[in-house]
């Protein structure tokens, strides 16, 4: 144990540093369970314990001051570093509170009157700073979550080359407003890369069809037209007819189709190709 003998925890803290560490990167290492290297943590730690000293005497009320700037900052990328590792909240945050533990059993049972309340001070500053932690790990896990969603998007709606000049995009699954955007996009794009006159937006996998889907699927259309293109829309079932009628729906002089053979077909009759043996057209 340690004799403070009076002495301030800022001073007990530089003195008594690589003690800390070594006690705070062993506690921190069991709750990580080993998926952190103690050099690693070690490496960290140190780090976070300089940018924490100067503000030893702290209660952290006011956690926003421009002097947390760098230990907020250092939290962050801790959070966002923790987050993409696939780690919980509770093993982020238990890096920061370890280091409270490892303090008040290094000087708790030697501490008098005023050593006690700077202690009390500095288990409030680490309280504040592990909210910071786990405010920051929320962060990170949203963004994680909207890059996710946004490349599962790009994954779910590929634009496909069926023939010289003809685009299809088949959808699957639920049509909003948010994958209609990328569907544009990416058709639109292809569009001009390849040079295609024709698109064809497969529906077949759509669960199902309402005004709001109508909307997407009409400004899709209008938008390739835009780009000089004739659009097809195809995949109409029979239930989904019946819908698009009781919804009062129409698509104008955008052509439909039953199957995506059908609009493809009628593509390549419009581009002039001789079609054999294609079964009846429609």
């Amino acid at each position: 144990m340690v004799e403070v003998d009076g002495r301030r925890l800022p001073a007990v803290l530089r003195e008594q540093k690589d003690v800390v560490v070594e006690k705070w990167v062993r506690a921190a290492a069991d709750s990580l369970r080993g998926r952190v290297t103690a050099a690693e943590l070690d490496r960290e730690f140190r780090e976070f314990y300089a940018a924490v000293l100067p503000l030893v005497g702290d209660n952290g009320r006011d956690i926003t001051d421009e002097r947390y700037l760098e230990v907020r900052s250092m939290l962050a990328e801790m959070s966002r570093t923790r987050a993409r590792g696939g780690y919980t909240p509770s093993e982020t945050a238990s890096s920061v509170f370890a280091l409270k533990r490892v303090v008040f059993e290094l000087v708790g049972d030697d501490a008098d009157a005023g050593l006690f309340r700077e202690l009390m001070d500095f288990s409030s500053l680490l309280d504040a700073l592990g909210l910071v932690t786990f405010e920051t790990f929320a962060r990170a896990r949203e963004e994680i979550i909207t890059e996710q969603s946004e490349q599962l998007l790009e994954l779910t709606t590929p634009v496909v080359k069926l023939w010289e000049g003809v685009l299809a995009v088949p959808l699957v699954g639920t049509l909003d407003s948010a994958r209609t955007q990328v569907v544009m996009e990416k058709l639109l794009e292809s569009l001009v890369e390849t040079g295609a006159e024709h698109a064809i937006i497969d529906i077949t996998g759509v669960l199902a069809v309402d005004t709001q889907v109508a909307q997407h699927l009409l400004k899709t259309a209008f938008a390739a037209r835009l780009m000089g293109a004739e659009c097809t829309i195809s995949g109409i079932r029979p239930q989904i007819a019946q819908t698009i009628v009781a919804l009062g729906i129409e698509f104008g002089d955008i052509t439909t189709k039953a199957s995506l053979a059908d609009a493809l077909r009628h593509a390549l009759r419009r581009e002039g190709v001789e079609i054999v043996n294609a079964g009846k057209g429609r």
